[in-house]
Parts: structure tokens; sequence; C-alpha cells
């Protein structure tokens, strides 16, 4: 369905979007969620969870400890979804590593109506993760994702001067769309991995110049996998035989767990630099700019949340939400006037900034990751 442009006819509406402009002249980082791979063909988070929990690569006790699990999360608002899952199991697997370090009898954690232990707590995650791999491992268009990183390295109206150098990508999908849409569009960038198809964990690639971008695998990537003498990424060319042995250790996770903040690197280093991005200092001015994320990650809003707050100012954020109106922590942001003058929301039905509320009673679908990239590419 085409994105229907008529309410920019509206002055204050395009005043919006003029606003939009301006910021994004400037220096950058993208935060990037779920939503934005749905227009390239893969599953949004619900339909991940569906075909994930249906998988033939979960075993027996697998599907059990995922269903008690699930249970548990009846009436939760948003709905729970297999990282939320899969998140509960890295915790158990915490709990029961940490008994085993202090040397307790039994480490056996319960789940539901039963008892499980390490052992099956890992099998239970690998699984898991194999499952997830499965369903997003499939052949994808990045058609709009090469539009999308080629608008957002140019001004978004021809002749117009930019001064928004390398932009920075915070990454909270699995997939590899930013970093194939990149590498399509013949723009330079580091991910943390030295080499080329098969590669190894070097987080000093990031600070190589010149580069046109960094990419933070936030939750890692599903052509990651664990060395066996080593917690760090690397990547194995699918030709290999060797990939075959690594499948089982793909280095996903879905949120910023106590487990997995033990966990020097990568996660740590990722995090670390994710912090400085959202701390710009010296009078350094950066936007944030939001797309195909709901923020129902609590870590990644409390990141952005201190740097609204730390920044004195020098941090904009820019959130593109299929809400009607800022709910949850965009609402409360939007309600803070210590930061709201620095919060920019483009909601379904409105645009909030401050004391500036702009309502539609129609849906504006701006938050659209295909149509963001149309209003990125100066198409509106």
């Amino acid at each position: 369905m085409a994105f229907d442009t008529t309410i920019f006819d509206d002055k204050e509406f395009r005043g919006a979007l003029n606003k939009l402009e301006e910021l994004l002249s400037h220096s950058k980082a993208v935060l990037v969620g779920a939503g934005s791979s749905a227009c390239a063909g893969l599953p949004l988070t619900n339909q991940l969870t569906n075909k994930a929990l249906e998988s033939d690569k979960l075993s027996v006790d697998s599907k059990e400890i995922l269903r008690s699990i699930q249970s548990s999360f009846a009436g939760a608002n948003p709905t729970s979804h297999i990282e939320d899952y899969l998140s509960e199991l890295v915790d158990w697997l915490a709990i029961t590593s940490r008994r085993i370090t202090r040397g307790i009898d039994s480490s056996n954690v319960k789940i539901g109506d039963a008892e499980y232990n390490h052992r099956q707590l890992i099998a239970a995650i690998d699984e898991i993760k194999l499952a997830i791999f499965e369903v997003i491992n499939i052949e994808v268009d990045s058609e709009i994702h090469e539009r999308f990183v080629k608008a957002l390295h140019r001004p978004m109206r021809p002749g117009k001067e930019s001064h928004a150098g390398s932009v920075d990508y915070l990454v909270m999908n699995y997939d590899t769309l930013i970093e194939d849409a990149l590498a399509l569009s013949e723009l330079r960038y580091a991910d943390g991995l030295e080499g080329g198809v098969s590669g190894w964990w070097s987080p000093t690639t990031f600070d190589k110049m010149p580069l046109d971008a960094r990419v933070f695998k936030l939750h890692g990537s599903i052509n990651w996998a664990e060395h066996p003498s080593s917690t760090t990424p690397i990547r194995i060319a699918p030709h290999l035989k060797c990939n075959k042995k690594q499948t089982a250790k793909i280095m996903i996770w879905p949120a910023s767990t106590k487990y997995r903040e033990t966990q020097l690197d990568p996660y740590a280093n990722l995090l670390q630099r994710a912090r400085l991005v959202l701390n710009p200092t010296n009078g350094n001015q950066k936007v944030l700019l939001v797309t195909g994320y709901s923020f129902g990650d609590s870590h990644i809003n409390l990141e952005i949340e201190r740097g609204l707050k730390s920044s004195k100012g020098n941090l904009t954020l820019v959130a593109f939400t299929s809400d009607t109106q800022p709910n949850g922590v965009l609402k409360k942001w939007h309600e803070d006037s210590t930061i709201n003058e620095q919060v920019l929301i483009f909601a379904d039905k409105g645009f909030f900034h401050a004391a500036q509320v702009l309502k539609s009673s129609d849906s504006i679908e701006w938050w659209k990751f295909e149509n963001l990239t149309q209003i990125l590419e100066g198409g509106v």
C-alpha cells in the first residue's frame, strides 16, 4: 500500500519533517529494532515466537521448559515473546552456574512443575538459538535497507550541505541486513570482527579511520559463533565444514541479563561503546534516530535515558513509533520537563515535541521503515 503523504500538505506537519531534516544533517546514530526488518521479508517478533516454538529443533525438554515459561508470562503487557523466554532461561542458567561454582549439592532449578539441571538449560538455550536461526536465516530483499543507509549518508535534499560524518548503528536485530546494505552501498564500516566472510573478534576495528559507519550488534548476530577456546565471536564461512560444528554455539542473546554482563567481551565492549555514542561530550551534538524498536528492552531504555540526562542537552532522541501517541517510556520522557525538549516523537497519529503536540485523525504511518526511508530520501 502506497504511503499517503497528503498530511504533509499541512504546514505544521511539514514543519515536523523540516525539524527532522535539520537534525539529521548533523552527527547521528541509529537504533534499529526488529520492526525495520519486516519489509525485507523477516518475521516480526510475534511471528518469530510462533515459528520458533513450533520448530523441530526443540527437544521434548526444551518444549516443556518453554511452555512453562510462556505460562508464567500470561497476561504480560505488551505480549511476551521468544526473547523474553530466552532471557528467562539465561537467568536460570546464571543461578545454576552460581550454585555449581559455590559447590552446592543440588544446582537444579524448578521451572513450572519440573526441575532442570545446568546441562539441560544449556541444551535448551542452544536449541532455541538454532530455532531462531532457522527462522531468520532465509532469503531476504535488502533493497529498502540499501536505500535507507544511502539516504542517511547524504543530505535529505540534493544540494544541501551535510556534516553527518560517520554514522553509528545500534542494532538490536540478529539479522545482517544493515551490514549487507552498507557493504552493497560501498560504505566502509566496522562491526567488531576482523577478516571477511570468515573473521574473528577484534574491537579495534571500530577505531580504524576512515569509516562511514560502525555497527554495534547489541544482541549478537546469527553469523557469529563461539570459538571453542573463547566466548568472543568468530564468523565462519557457510561453505566450511567447521561451520556445521559451530551451529549450536550461535552468539545471539536477547537482552542484557546479569549473566551476560559478567562476560567481558563482546557484550561489555559493545555496551560501553554504545554508552559513549549516547553520551556526546565537549559540546558535540548527537541525534539518535530510533526505528523499528518498541522500547521493550529496559536496559537499553535506561542507557538512552542516562544519555538524555547526562549529555547536558547534547543528545537528541528522534523516535518513530507505531503507537497512536507516546506510551510507556516515551510518554515518561515526553512529560519530563528536564529532557522533553530533546525528545521528538513521530507517532502513528501525531507529532510530539515538548509543548508542541500535533494530532491526526488518520494513521500517518511514517514509522514504517519503508515510509521513513522515503522521507529520508526527500521523497515526501
